[in-house]
């Protein structure tokens, strides 16, 4: 069998203005159907807040820097081509070429 790899309807330069923009609110994880890493990144956005609202910087710090680190990762793998949407496909940068996934063939 010999099946090619299915590019991501979801457009390329909307996640990646999406996670470049606003990534520490994990706006882009729903665009791209990632429900879970969506809910997680808002959630550190939020403790983030309310740590610096309660008087504990050194912890909206961590939290702070853990939500910008996951953003950064996530850009950077959008930028390349290598970051995949919620049903496994990968966002393709214009032009990109998809491999063909290795066959079990014996």
């Amino acid at each position: 069998m010999n099946a090619r790899e299915i590019s991501s309807n979801k457009s390329y330069t909307v996640a990646v203005c999406l996670s470049g923009v606003f990534g520490v609110f994990g706006i882009q994880h729903f665009y791209m159907g990632r429900w879970i890493e969506g809910i997680i990144d808002v959630s550190l956005f939020v403790a983030t807040i309310y740590l610096f609202l309660v008087g504990e910087p050194v912890w909206a710090l961590v939290t702070g820097a853990a939500d910008a680190l996951h953003t950064l990762i996530v850009t950077i793998m959008l930028l390349t081509g290598s970051f995949r949407d919620g049903s496994g496909r990968l966002i393709t940068y214009p032009g990109q070429r998809l491999r063909t996934p290795p066959t079990d063939d014996h």
